[in-house]
């Protein structure tokens, strides 16, 4: 407790890293206020008896929509879209880098095709708030992504859009602003980076994520405190078990394997035609045990609700009742499919993002080796080799995280608070916290290092 109140207290005397903090607090808070003014024409109260008024395998679907918005989508916010329209287009040109020669050719020229690679993401990023604003709207004025009850449906508008005029009015205003907002949300995000700390997409990400905490966790505690003594003892062994779940997941993101390297020089002898091989110091390569992050989480729930969305605009039986069974994101068939694509995506995403024969080639140029391995394809097949082993347990612990909230929901919890038992919510927000103390930690280090170095000028 003294370590973390000496820590706050080193934090507040730099000024350059309270003024990022601040900074971001409050662009943050910009953020937060946003996500509740709903789009124009829409009544919030409507929406709010809609979403209430859902079953249970909705409801769990209309959270993972919503979890990464902060609640803005169930709230039809002018934020609806969030930020993951540019996290999309981002996947989509980092894959695009993998396949296409020219645009991996632009991405390895420095800061001029970086600036170029990030031009053509936010290009995209407006194509694809075209695309998806038009079908949010056309879900709000028809079918509700795709749970729909008529009786409510009537009370969610504030202007009248029975006619083709209104709902013409109605999707060309709600496609610009829903458009707009997820320009604006990723102009908050660059700004964060810059002059906040952090990365501000993720920042913003997991701020989405923790508005819910506190309605969540308010709604556990009064649930068991109404059992009685017997709800109290269940809720402090649910805490403890959380607490345990975070540990779990930090020590999977924090796990790295590292493989030794040795480089070795030649320097000419002067007096001498022959070479003398100098031996540096063992330096290593780490290979984290989930190298695909939360991407395979974030595909395999993508892949999932894309069928859902359009549910009830199937006209084939067979179709639809094939697609029924998976409707529940609490059901036993929604978390075994998970669970298998979760796996096949850590695959599949850590061999297209970690270029094993690049690194090879880079080490045999810089005169870099594995001991006991020779340089070139050997080792490039040991770096693939454990790779894969240590992907095996890695994707299938992200799995089993993927599927934690809905065992726990089985359990007793309530649906609100099981969703912080894993996923990809969990996981996010475990990442960001890391790197934001990390960053923290840098500009005490430096501040130390430049403090020291006046001293001693001043001696």
């Amino acid at each position: 407790m003294i370590f973390l109140l000496k820590k706050i207290h080193n934090i507040w005397n730099i000024k350059d890293l309270r003024k990022k903090i601040f900074t971001t607090l409050w662009l943050l808070l910009i953020y937060r206020f946003g996500a509740y003014i709903p789009i124009p024409g829409i009544n919030p109260s409507g929406i709010k008896n809609f979403i209430d008024n859902l079953n249970i395998g909705s409801k769990g679907l209309v959270q993972i929509l919503s979890s990464f918005t902060g609640g803005a989508f169930n709230r039809a916010s002018i934020f609806a879209l969030g930020i993951m329209p540019y996290i999309s287009s981002s996947i989509i040109v980092q894959l695009m880098c993998i396949i296409i020669p020219s645009l991996n050719k632009l991405q390895k020229e420095g800061e001029t095709g970086k600036k170029q690679i990030h031009y053509i993401t936010r290009l995209l990023t407006i194509c694809i708030c075209l695309i998806q604003a038009p079908i949010y709207l056309i879900s709000l004025t028809g079918k509700f992504m795709p749970f729909y009850s008529s009786n409510l449906y009537k009370s969610i508008y504030l202007l009248d859009i029975n006619t083709f005029n209104g709902k013409l009015f109605f999707c060309i205003l709600g496609v610009f602003v829903l458009t707009s907002g997820t320009l604006f949300i990723m102009w908050l995000g660059d700004k964060i980076t810059d002059n906040g700390i952090g990365n501000g997409v993720s920042i913003i990400i997991m701020s989405g994520i923790i508005a819910r905490f506190p309605d969540a966790i308010t709604k556990e505690i009064i649930d068991k405190i109404y059992i009685g003594n017997k709800g109290i003892i269940i809720l402090f062994f649910e805490f403890i078990l959380w607490l345990l779940v975070i540990f779990f997941s930090i020590m999977i993101v924090q796990s790295v394997r590292k493989i030794p390297l040795q480089y070795v020089s030649n320097y000419k002898n002067l007096k001498l035609t022959t070479s003398i091989i100098y031996k540096k110091n063992h330096n290593y390569i780490p290979l984290k045990m989930i190298s695909a992050g939360v991407m395979p989480l974030i595909f395999s729930q993508a892949i999932m609700l894309f069928p859902l969305t359009f549910y009830n605009y199937i006209n084939n039986d067979k179709i639809k009742n094939f697609f029924y069974i998976f409707h529940d994101i609490y059901g036993l068939y929604y978390n075994i499919t998970i669970f298998l694509l979760v796996i096949i995506l850590t695959f599949f995403y850590t061999k297209i993002t970690i270029p094993v024969n690049n690194i090879s080639d880079d080490l045999k140029r810089n005169g870099g080796y594995i001991p006991k391995i020779k340089p070139g394809i050997d080792t490039a097949k040991y770096i693939n080799k454990i790779l894969f082993y240590i992907t095996i347990p890695g994707s299938i612990l992200l799995g089993i995280i993927a599927i934690l909230p809905s065992i726990i929901f089985r359990l007793g919890v309530t649906r609100n608070f099981s969703l912080f038992y894993g996923g990809t919510s969990l996981l996010i927000v475990v990442g960001v916290i890391l790197d934001i103390i990390q960053q923290v930690d840098i500009h005490l280090l430096n501040n130390y290092y430049d403090v020291l170095m006046m001293t001693t000028k001043n001696r």
